[in-house]
C-alpha cells in the first residue's frame, strides 16, 4: 500500500498538454540528469586564463630545452673489457670468504664475490643476480665475477601488469587515459626535466614548466576537455605557483643545501653546472604536483556532482558543502604525506632515534630537515589549493535546471528564477517535488534529504 503525498496529487490533477509538461519537469528534477554545460562566458574566461598559461609552458619548454653540448656525458657502467651477465644462486654463501656459488646462463657453475652483509641477510637459493665480469681479476684462485645487484625485472613487471589491469577493470576508459597520461609525464621528465637540471638550467623554472606541461596532459587526457577539468587545471596551476614560491623561500631560509645524499656528493664531479639547492627546490615542487592534482580534480568534481544532485542550490551553498568534503580531504592528506615519508625513510628515522640528541635537533638537521621542508611546503600548497579550487568551481559550475516547484511555485503559477537557479520566492513556500530531495542548509550529513515515501 502506498502513501500518496498531497503535493503529488495536486500535480497530477491537470490533464492534457499541461499535465505532460509538469511530468516532464518532474522527471528532470533534482539529481535526475547531468549538469548543463558551462555557459559561453565561463568557457571564455577559463580559456583566457589557461591558453596564456599553455603558451607560457610551451615557450618555457623551448627556452629551457637542454642543448646537446650542455648536457654532460653519461657515465659508463663498466670499465673497459668488463661486461654484465646474469646468474642464479645455487648454494649458501660463505661470510668468511665472501663467495657465493652461482650458475651462469650458459650452465657454468662458478663463484661470485659479494659483500658479507648480503651473504648474511640477502641471498637465497634460486635468486637471480646481475654479475660483473672483470677479466683482470681472473687468476688461479680468484673469481672474475662480482655481485652487482638482484634481478628484479620479473616481479616488478608482474606488479605493474596487475596495477594496469586493475585500473582498467575499475576505471575503464578513464583508467586507460590516466595510464597514457602517466606515460607521457614520465617521458617529459626523462627527456626534458633531468637533462635540463643536469645542464644547469634554472631549477625553479624547470620545475614550473615540467609541472605545468605534465598537468595539462594528465588532466585533460584523463578527465576530458570540459569546464570541470579546466576549473581543476586553474586551481592546480595556482597551487603550483604557491608551492614553488614557498619551496624557494623555505629552502633558502632553512639552508637546504641538497648535499644530504651520496648521489649529491658525486653529481657535481660529472655535471659541474648543476645547482644542488635548486634541485632540492625542484624536487619539492614535483613532489607536491601529484597531491595537488588529486585534490583539485576531486573538489571540482564534487561541486559539479552536487550541482547535478541539487540544481536549485546557491553557489554559496555549493561552496560550503564542497568544503566539508575538502576539509576531510585535508585532514586525511596531512597524515598521508607524513606517513609516506616515514615509510620511505624508516632506517634513517631509526638511526635518529638511536642518536643521543634532542628531537628538535634531529628534525632540523641534514636529510631530515630537507624532507620536513618538503612535507610542510607540499601540505601548505595543498591546503591553499582546496578552498581556491572549490571557490572557482562554485563560480563556474552552470546553474541547474529548475524543478517544477521552482518554476510554478506553490500555487502552480509562473514563478521567477534567480540568477543562481533558485526561485525568487522564499524556500519555505516552495513544496518539494515528489520523488526528489530538498536542500537542507543546516544539515551536515547529506546535501539532499530523502523525499516522502511513495
Amino acid at each position: 500500500m502506498s502513501v500518496q503525498h498531497p503535493t503529488r496529487r495536486a500535480r497530477r490533477a491537470p490533464s492534457g498538454p499541461d499535465r505532460g509538461g509538469h511530468e516532464h519537469a518532474h522527471a528532470h528534477g533534482h539529481g535526475d540528469g547531468p549538469t548543463p554545460p558551462a555557459t559561453r562566458q565561463v568557457r571564455i574566461v577559463l580559456a583566457a586564463i589557461l591558453v596564456p598559461a599553455l603558451v607560457l609552458t610551451i615557450v618555457g619548454l623551448v627556452a629551457l630545452w637542454p642543448r646537446g653540448a650542455d648536457v654532460p656525458d653519461q657515465i659508463p657502467m663498466t670499465a673497459q673489457g668488463a661486461f654484465v651477465l646474469s646468474g642464479e644462486v645455487i648454494g649458501e654463501g660463505e661470510v668468511e670468504t665472501g663467495l657465493v656459488p652461482v650458475r651462469l646462463e650458459d650452465g657454468t657453475e662458478t663463484e661470485v664475490v659479494a659483500p658479507p652483509e648480503y651473504i648474511y641477510h640477502g641471498f637465497e637459493v634460486g635468486d637471480r643476480l646481475r654479475l660483473l665480469h672483470l677479466a683482470q681479476a681472473a687468476g688461479d684462485e680468484d673469481t672474475p665475477y662480482v655481485f652487482l645487484d638482484f634481478e628484479r625485472g620479473i616481479p616488478i613487471a608482474l606488479l605493474a601488469i596487475a596495477y594496469a589491469v586493475l585500473v582498467l577493470a575499475v576505471a575503464r576508459l578513464r583508467g586507460l587515459a590516466a595510464l597514457a597520461g602517466l606515460a607521457v609525464a614520465l617521458v617529459v621528465i626523462a627527456q626534458f626535466t633531468l637533462p635540463a637540471l643536469l645542464s644547469g638550467q634554472n631549477s625553479l623554472y624547470v620545475a614550473l614548466v615540467t609541472s605545468s606541461a605534465v598537468m595539462f596532459v594528465v588532466l585533460y587526457v584523463a578527465h576530458g576537455f570540459t569546464a570541470r577539468t579546466s576549473t581543476a587545471m586553474v586551481g592546480t596551476l595556482v597551487g603550483l605557483v604557491l608551492t614553488a614560491v614557498l619551496a624557494s623561500w623555505g629552502a633558502r631560509t632553512s639552508h637546504i643545501t641538497g648535499l644530504t645524499s651520496e648521489e649529491a656528493l658525486w653529481l657535481p664531479s660529472y655535471a659541474p653546472a648543476i645547482d644542488l639547492q635548486g634541485i632540492a627546490i625542484c624536487g619539492i615542487v614535483l613532489a607536491g604536483m601529484g597531491v595537488l592534482n588529486d585534490v583539485t580534480i576531486t573538489q571540482a568534481s564534487t561541486v559539479w556532482e552536487l550541482r547535478a544532485l541539487a540544481p536549485g542550490a546557491s553557489r554559496r551553498e555549493l561552496f560550503t558543502r564542497a568544503m566539508r568534503i575538502g576539509r576531510d580531504h585535508i585532514a586525511s592528506t596531512v597524515y598521508t604525506i607524513a606517513f609516506a615519508y616515514v615509510g620511505a625513510a624508516l632506517p634513517l628515522l631509526m638511526a635518529v632515534w638511536l642518536s643521543d640528541q634532542a628531537l628538535g635537533v634531529s628534525l632540523t638537521s641534514g636529510e631530515i630537515a630537507e624532507e620536513v621542508v618538503r612535507t610542510l611546503v607540499g601540505s601548505i600548497g595543498l591546503v591553499l589549493a582546496i578552498p581556491l579550487t572549490t571557490a572557482i568551481a562554485a563560480v563556474t559550475v552552470p546553474t541547474g535546471t529548475p524543478t517544477a516547484a521552482d518554476v510554478s511555485g506553490p500555487a502552480g503559477g509562473t514563478g521567477r528564477t534567480s540568477d543562481d537557479g533558485l526561485s525568487s520566492e522564499p524556500a519555505a513556500s516552495r513544496p518539494p517535488a515528489a520523488g526528489t530531495g530538498t536542500v537542507d542548509p543546516d544539515t551536515d550529513d547529506d546535501l539532499v534529504r530523502s523525499a516522502p515515501f511513495t
